[in-house]
């Protein structure tokens, strides 16, 4: 019986410890990334900048006239809003601005319906880059020129560095520190160890031409992934501008997002379950940007990485006290990690008080692990409201 007890505890540890030592290289990594050099680009290349847009009325209208104070010249880039059950009104202000506006009305919406519809309405447009933003993102003035500058080197799909509008609630401070761990381990570090940086939804952009042809294959509820592993499988690197931003409204309230992190979730192992029979000829071509993505969605979320941890390093405690002290190392080395990831204009106290939530949180990520099913096929809308933040960078 002790034996079978020894096994599983070693088991277990083996798995956890191969998610936490995953974590801990790259968020190492990121604390010796530097900024890619961009330079000059030879032309000026003509962008598709697309707003899906499903019952966005709150922060549309200020997304768009933000977005519309671009410096860079407005006869090379078309605004492309698709607006997708929203008010009459909301309509009749965006057809007063200088963009295109597309109106849907889908039963079941998605972002890749009306991705694919903004391509199909714009069949003849020469464009050279497309740009994917979210109904509340803003960014600065020079985004579309930073975005020419990468593609005129070969970036043919880029990920700008999104980060956090507010931080008004102890759940968007957890939401926002939660994004800039993203960035660190899953951009930054792989991008300064030569892999591809994951995309995350929106402040992305892609070649036309390669957009075009792979748009209407965007099955799910989950289509950054879906594009991820569209490109990867291609060869095609995914770069990370670390020094473009763009501000996006963070989750206020904790049953937003639980919905939220349910339909991540649920894109993250659906996209594992398609993923899997490429695993072996993935590793036969060499191609490491496609393994390292396939581990990637194997990682269980961080929080419940902590409390897994956690729990098995009080019960080994209770149960054998020796077999705890490895437990307590690997707690320790996912502390660290995490803390590498966190930019430390982020450690203060808002911050602390607002870690008296993780608990909760991860008894709600747990929860959510058992409600996953059919939503990664229905599309779960998180609702935003437009309010005047400090920056958050």
């Amino acid at each position: 019986m002790i034996t079978a007890l020894h096994i599983i505890d070693y088991i277990l540890f083996t798995l956890l410890a191969l998610s936490t030592a995953y974590l801990f290289v790259f968020a190492l990594a990121a604390r010796f990334s530097r900024p890619q050099p961009c330079f000059p680009a030879c032309r000026l290349h003509r962008f598709a900048v697309i707003f899906p847009a499903y019952k966005e009325d709150k922060v549309i209208i200020q997304a768009v006239r933000s977005f519309l104070g671009q410096e860079y010249p407005a006869e090379l880039y078309d605004l492309i809003v698709v607006s997708d059950h929203m008010l009459p009104e909301t309509d009749e202000a965006l057809a007063r601005l200088p963009i295109r506006l597309l109106k849907a009305a889908y039963e079941n919406s998605s972002k890749a319906k009306a991705l694919s519809l903004a391509m199909e309405a714009t069949a003849g447009e020469p464009y050279d880059m497309v740009v994917i933003m979210d109904a509340d993102n803003t960014t600065s003035p020079d985004f579309l020129s930073e975005l020419n500058k990468a593609y005129g080197q070969g970036m043919k799909a880029i990920q700008t560095h999104r980060t956090a509008k507010n931080m008004n609630t102890d759940i968007a401070v957890l939401d926002a520190v939660s994004e800039e761990i993203n960035n660190s381990i899953f951009r930054s570090g792989h991008v300064t160890l030569g892999l591809s940086s994951a995309l995350i939804g929106s402040g992305m952009a892609f070649d036309a031409c390669w957009f075009r042809q792979n748009v209407n294959r965007l099955q799910t509820a989950g289509e950054d992934k879906e594009l991820e592993a569209l490109l990867l499988k291609q060869g095609i690197h995914i770069g990370y501008l670390e020094e473009v931003y763009v501000e996006d409204e963070k989750t206020q309230k904790k049953e937003v997002i639980r919905n939220q992190r349910k339909r991540w979730l649920a894109a993250q192992f659906g996209s594992l379950f398609h993923a899997l029979p490429d695993l072996l000829p993935a590793l036969l071509k060499g191609n490491t940007d496609y393994l390292d993505k396939i581990v990637q969605w194997m990682l269980p979320p961080r929080v419940v990485l902590l409390a897994g941890i956690t729990f098995f390093n009080l019960l080994t405690l209770i149960l054998y006290p020796p077999a705890s002290i490895k437990w307590w190392g690997l707690l320790a080395l996912l502390i660290v990690a995490l803390l590498l990831a966190i930019p430390r204009k982020m450690m203060n106290r808002r911050l602390l008080k607002a870690l008296l939530q993780v608990p909760s949180m991860a008894l709600m990520m747990i929860s959510n692990l058992f409600r996953l099913r059919g939503a990664n096929r229905n599309f779960i809308h998180t609702e935003k409201t437009y309010e005047r933040h400090e920056n958050s960078h």
